[in-house]
Formats: structure tokens, sequence, C-alpha cells
């Protein structure tokens, strides 16, 4: 089977890669590679460096299935060149979509995100919930699934909605709260939480790429729109947790961020999908990978200062 990889290059993309080909699948990845590229060479892969919305650059036959990760992730990131935002994310969404149609491809795989419900006050956020989207990532994720949900009729679509993604990847990713956090006490010996009490959705890294094998593997035994997200904590919490591990002084000031939800995952699991690894396993891993010399606190981990600096400056 060849799957083609969109971001296999990322944080996401470079463990989904890696286990994709321990598989025996055929991967052709696309990736921009303004992060780098961590993947080793395989005779079953290929890499692409490119954008998303250039199809040309894609095979021309042969592809069976698409994994659709690659997106200019996070709000600080988007709102730098919203209108870049929208093309990658929705409109090279769309193309994919068509390329997809024109090609064959059997099933489409989609990396939403857990962010377009918006700010709920219900304890349990499930599927049947009204997304609404409060800032322009969040709008262009929720456009982009609905763009996938169009084309039902020709593919097999399933549209996933991760929750906050942490733990160690070789493409490390250190803007996101429960690294973020972990680093800060490592480098600084000092949290600094913004609020505190907003609500945020947790996945593993790895189980994150193992909802994705699990669904490739499904076919049409699953689809539509699921959430993936197994521990809802405050960020406060998250940071209590990390000084379990960290010594470090906890620091709290007044936030403006009004983001706070939380993700129910009854439906994921009722397809049989069981999450292996926790936030405390992320905030270990990186605690390791930072005492073993693997990780420092670095400006290419964290896309929006490395983002400025390279791809738009």
């Amino acid at each position: 089977m060849h799957i083609l990889l969109t971001g296999g290059c990322g944080y996401i993309g470079t463990w989904l890669t890696e286990q994709l080909l321990a598989r025996g699948f055929r991967v052709t990845v696309i990736d921009t590679l303004w992060f780098g590229n961590y993947l080793a060479e395989h005779q079953n892969l290929t890499v692409l460096q490119g954008d998303i919305r250039n199809v040309d650059l894609l095979p021309n036959s042969g592809v069976d299935v698409i994994i659709h990760l690659a997106n200019i992730a996070n709000d600080p990131c988007v709102e730098l060149d919203p209108t870049l935002s929208w093309e990658v994310n929705a409109l090279g969404t769309m193309q994919l979509a068509e390329y997809a149609v024109r090609h064959g491809v059997k099933q489409f795989i989609y990396s939403s995100s857990g962010s377009v419900y918006g700010v709920k006050e219900e304890e349990q956020v499930t599927e049947e919930l009204k997304p609404e989207p409060i800032s322009v990532y969040n709008k262009t994720k929720m456009v982009g699934e609905r763009i996938l949900l169009s084309y039902r009729d020709a593919m097999i679509v399933q549209c996933i909605r991760p929750a906050t993604v942490c733990g160690y990847s070789p493409r490390m990713r250190l803007d996101l709260s429960v690294n973020m956090l972990t680093m800060q006490a490592l480098a600084k010996g000092k949290i600094t939480v913004f609020g505190g009490n907003q609500m945020r959705p947790n996945i593993h890294v790895k189980d994150i790429v193992g909802v994705f094998l699990h669904f490739l593997s499904a076919g049409d035994k699953i689809q539509g729109i699921y959430n993936a997200g197994f521990e809802n904590m405050s960020i406060l919490q998250i940071a209590q947790t990390v000084t379990k591990y960290v010594p470090a002084e906890i620091m709290v000031s007044e936030s403006q961020d009004p983001r706070s939800y939380r993700l129910n995952a009854d439906k994921l699991l009722a397809t049989g999908f069981s999450p292996h690894f926790s936030v405390e396993t992320a905030i270990k891993e990186i605690v390791d990978a930072f005492r073993a010399g693997k990780l420092i606190d670095e400006e290419k981990h964290y896309n929006l200062k490395w983002m400025k600096k390279t791809v738009l400056n």
C-alpha cells in the first residue's frame, strides 16, 4: 500500500512516518522542511520538499491513502499571515481532496483540531456539539473538515480532532503546553502560568500516531469525525505535575487567553482504540532527553519564533 503523508517531517509526522515504514508501507512525504528533516533514509520512503498547494509535485498514480497533517499550526503562527494560512489550511486541503478523487485515492485521513469547539462550558465535549471556532486557525481547520466531508461519496473520509499533543519527538516542539512548561522548569527553574484555570485536553504524540494507524487499518469501518484526547487538565495542574519531576517555582499571572475546552473521546474508544501514554510520560521523556543532552531549549523548537526568523522574514 502506498501512503501519501503531508507534513511527514513534522512533530507528529516524523514518528508516524517511521511507524508506517516499520509496518511495510510505501510512504511518500511532502513537507516544506521549514523545521528540518529528521527521517532516516529508507528504501520505501520518498521525501518531496514542497508546499501542499503545489499538487503537481505529487505522484501521478498509485496512491492508496492520504494522511493529511500539513498545515500552518497554532494561533500565533496563523496570525503572522492569515491569508497564507487560509490558502494552506483550507485551499490546500481542497486541492488535495480534488487530487485524491482524480487519482482514485481510496481513503483520506485528516488531522483537524480539538480547538474547533471554541470555549465550552460542558464537562463532556463530544462530537455532537457545534464547533464554534474563535481564532483564524480554528476556523481554517473547521473549513478543512467541511471540505473533506463533502467528498464522502467519493472516498473514505476520516477527520480526527486531536487534543494538544505532548511528548518527545526528533522534530521537537516546545510551544505546546506540556512540553513548554516542562522546558521552562528545566531551563529556568521557574514555570510561568498565565491564568491557570483554562482547561486543556492532552494526548501523547505516540498515541495520536496510534490513532492514525488505527484509522488506517479500520478502512471503511470507521468514518466521520472523532475526538482524540484523554487527559483534560488545567494549565496550573500541568505545571504542578511538572514539579513532581523538576523542582521549579510556579509563577501565576493574569491571562487574556479565553481558550478553555475539554474533549470526550468515548466515540474513539468505542472503536477499539486504547491509549498507552500519558502527560506524565511526556514530562518524563522531555526531562530524560534534556538531561541526556538530546534536547536543548532553542528557537527551532518554537514554531512562531522559527517562522518569524526563517520563513516570513
